[in-house]
């Protein structure tokens, strides 16, 4: 009977860490799942104010359909459009090298009087129709941007916002933070925002 008290007693004390005589190390014991155990409670981080949610700028403006069709006419344009090429722009290189077009003036000259082997002249019906001039690709009206007191005339819905150049990069950041608080869209953005 007290040999069974005291193998009772042996199996409820936990096992102490001995060192082995051999090896001269303490065997380490074994670990719980942590199943039984439970965590312990972290306190709670205090809720933030929700930010004002602005207006997601829009990728593409709203066009009319009529625009929206002048807008594929000046693309199909474009594609036939030739190069116009400067006279004797080959041959100087100051004259050639913004790519900038003079009329030819010349008495003698032959392309100004079309002759089929010299280079095309700019006339009118190489242009785009009227109401697409100075628009960006996708139809905004691109408008020039110095202070944010001029964002609060734009529309959203066709407008899109040209920060000048001569800005600096601070009042940039402003200029684009006010921008996308009225939900418009930034042609020349410094921070772009991440693609969903």
């Amino acid at each position: 009977m007290a040999a069974d008290e005291t193998k009772a007693t042996a199996d409820a004390e936990p096992e102490t860490p001995t060192k082995s005589k051999e090896s001269g190390t303490t065997p380490t014991p074994k670990k719980s799942d942590g199943r039984a155990k439970s965590a312990p409670a972290t306190p709670e981080k205090p809720a933030k104010p929700a930010k004002k949610a602005a207006p997601k700028a829009p990728r593409r403006p709203t066009l009319e359909p009529e625009l929206a069709r002048l807008l594929s006419v000046r693309d199909d344009t474009d594609v036939r459009r030739p190069k116009f090429v400067r006279t004797a722009s080959h041959r100087y290189f100051r004259i050639g090298r913004w790519e900038s077009w003079r009329r030819p003036r010349g008495q003698q000259s032959k392309q100004r009087r079309h002759y089929g082997y010299r280079p095309t002249v700019v006339s009118i019906g190489f242009g785009s129709p009227r109401a697409t001039r100075g628009l960006t690709p996708t139809g905004f009206r691109p408008v020039l941007v110095r202070t944010p007191d001029v964002l609060s005339t734009l529309d959203p819905k066709r407008d899109a916002v040209l920060i000048a150049r001569t800005v600096g990069t601070r009042r940039r950041l402003v200029l684009e933070e006010a921008a996308r608080q009225l939900g418009l869209h930034v042609l020349n953005p410094i921070v772009r925002e991440k693609e969903e």
